[in-house]
């Protein structure tokens, strides 16, 4: 079910863009990204999974990568997503911690 569900996003991304990102979910991020935005998702698999990916669109090449992190169950999202957050973008939480004098 979960590779299905996944397969039929990556398969609509290049007709059907608009539709595709209606289906992905967004949680607030607790961290600043110093104005960037985040390409995380989440993505419905049934009433207990979740999958939290990254889409990465590349005009230059014309494909669209979707990353897999995790499978999670729905009570661990939130957790599962910001720790997922802190890894991908701790490059820029370490520049913006830098800059305020926080260590």
């Amino acid at each position: 079910m979960t590779v299905k569900k996944i397969n039929d996003c990556a398969g609509l991304f290049p007709t059907q863009k608009v539709d595709v990102y209606r289906k992905l979910g967004r949680l607030p991020l607790l961290l600043g990204l110093n104005g960037y935005e985040s390409s995380l998702y989440t993505l419905k698999i049934s009433q207990q999974l979740r999958v939290i990916l990254a889409v990465d669109e590349d005009p230059i090449f014309g494909q669209v990568i979707f990353t897999l992190f995790r499978v999670v169950k729905h009570d661990d999202l939130d957790q599962a997503y910001q720790s997922i957050a802190e890894s991908l973008y701790q490059e820029i939480l370490h520049d913006n911690r830098e800059t305020s004098g926080i260590s």
